[in-house]
């Protein structure tokens, strides 16, 4: 999530991270600045602090804030893999930081699209040579998105169209056991991850940003797969509980939320 952030009688600038850029760097505390504007979509964020900077009468940025990481993003080519210069875990950030970005290997030409980068994150790997770049399969993201002549209604041949719930179930419990998180992770770690995706996803629904919502969401429902298998559950079989419990449930409807029949609390 991108701050812009205003240091009254000072400036207006952009930033990932409130406490590191502003508080740690530029040594003012959270009541000394105000946050006038918060996205996720770079391109609005970059257009929005210049229109700031000028309607608060500062001078203007020359840089768009979306270029000033243009050059962090060398992606390396080959015939087989694109490998990115960061680890899994700084991916992301990158990757929204370098929309636009184009690469061409010797049998692809790509340009990075918003869209691509869930899938992206799903199916990128740590390069077995070196920890801190992740690399992903050509011919994998070719088929995803740009070889409509195989999938012409939708750029996801791996969609839920195509898969049962359960096949995706699957899928997302073996992506979590090839990197780890079962083995090494724990249901503590994953709630804290369920909490910071809620907060992206209460975000996204501020900003009514489609986009952003439907990934939150998804990301939500990867989570609370991993933290029942952590648990020796199948969220197939929470679902299916929590179904049962509620199949049969009267109520009503009030100020937008279903109240249960003879009870105050809310489902």
């Amino acid at each position: 999530m991108y701050n812009i952030y205003h240091i009254p009688g000072k400036k207006i600038g952009v930033t990932r991270n409130l406490n590191k850029r502003v508080t740690e760097q530029q040594g003012y505390a959270p009541g000394e600045y105000e946050v006038l504007f918060t996205s996720d979509d770079i391109n609005l964020i970059s257009n929005k602090e210049i229109e700031l900077q000028k309607s608060y009468g500062y001078r203007k940025d020359r840089t768009l804030y979306k270029n000033l990481f243009k050059s962090n993003m060398r992606i390396n080519p080959t015939e087989q893999t694109s490998t990115f210069p960061v680890p899994i875990n700084k991916l992301k950030g990158n990757l929204m930081d370098n929309i636009g970005l184009e690469w061409e290997t010797p049998d692809y030409k790509f340009k990075l699209e918003k869209e691509h980068i869930p899938w992206i994150m799903q199916n990128a790997r740590t390069s077995m040579f070196n920890e801190d770049r992740s690399y992903i399969y050509n011919k994998a993201f070719y088929e995803a998105f740009f070889n409509l002549k195989h999938n012409p209604e939708t750029k996801y041949p791996t969609s839920s169209k195509a898969l049962g719930v359960s096949d995706r179930f699957e899928q997302i419990r073996q992506w979590a056991e090839d990197r780890g998180i079962y083995a090494e992770g724990n249901s503590h770690t994953q709630y804290v991850k369920l909490m910071e995706e809620a907060g992206e996803l209460a975000a996204a629904l501020l900003n009514k940003d489609a986009y952003e919502i439907k990934d939150a969401i998804g990301d939500i429902v990867v989570v609370l797969t991993n933290l029942a298998a952590l648990e020796g559950m199948q969220i197939e079989n929470c679902i299916d509980a929590a179904y049962n419990e509620i199949a049969n449930r009267t109520g009503v409807m009030q100020n937008g939320t279903f109240v249960k029949t003879g009870v105050k609390e809310t489902l």
